[in-house]
């Protein structure tokens, strides 16, 4: 393991959330041991006190009470597009970011269309509020219109430049950012990936790789039971 020897990471997560989902890949994929924290989001965790966070709350490892958090020793960071690239820089191995600019480049656009242009609409606290002042229906149209619409830029964006995976046939940050908003499209929201063949490729590769299949939220040590 690349920290061997030195003080275990800690990963405060949620099973379900994709912004979790896409540091357990990176972890995975380092090679880094390390303490897994539920932060349940449906219970509230984030917001209060419990024994675990002892002597603190989360909101104090987290103002904003979002997942995830990783703490490496006295530093705490809040964020997973910060994480990983944390993560990238203090354990080069292997590299997130090709050499080539132009591939650099689209790993950054693919990120941000997942960052800034998904994700935050099907953000929990969102499809909560829309259904509680709208109706349920209008939160799956709401949700289903902004997956389509990154979707659709991403497969224009990523269909010259994928080989086996996002970018080509090694793995890179937009490998880290696709899985986990694929996996959720598909298993959440039954999103129909015909319309998305690049995507669509690119998520079944991820199927052959221990880091993804290990980090999905089914795997997870607070996912509920199937039993």
């Amino acid at each position: 393991m690349a920290n061997s020897g030195a003080e275990k990471l800690k990963l405060y997560s949620y099973w379900r959330s994709s912004c979790a989902h896409r540091v357990r890949i990176a972890l995975a994929l380092k090679g880094l041991e390390y303490e897994y924290i539920p932060v349940n989001l449906l219970k509230g965790d984030q917001f209060n006190p419990v024994n675990r966070f002892d002597p603190e709350d989360y909101l104090t490892i987290n103002p904003m009470g979002t997942v995830p958090a990783l703490v490496d020793g006295d530093i705490v960071i809040s964020d997973s597009f910060a994480i990983i690239m944390y993560l990238d820089e203090k354990y080069p191995e292997p590299p997130l970011l090709p050499r080539d600019l132009h591939k650099r480049a689209i790993n950054y656009q693919a990120m941000s269309i997942v960052l800034s242009g998904i994700q935050p609409h099907q953000n929990l606290a969102v499809i909560r509020y829309i259904e509680e002042k709208i109706n349920s229906e209008e939160k799956t149209s709401w949700v289903n219109n902004a997956i389509t619409k990154g979707f659709t830029a991403l497969e224009k964006l990523l269909a010259s430049s994928a080989g086996k995976h996002a970018t080509g046939d090694e793995i890179y940050l937009a490998d880290l950012f696709l899985a986990p908003q694929i996996h959720g499209a598909i298993n959440r929201f039954q999103i129909n990936m015909e319309p998305y063949p690049t995507l669509a490729k690119c998520y079944e590769s991820y199927n052959d790789l221990p880091a993804f299949q290990n980090a999905v939220p089914e795997k997870q040590p607070d996912a509920p039971s199937t039993s």
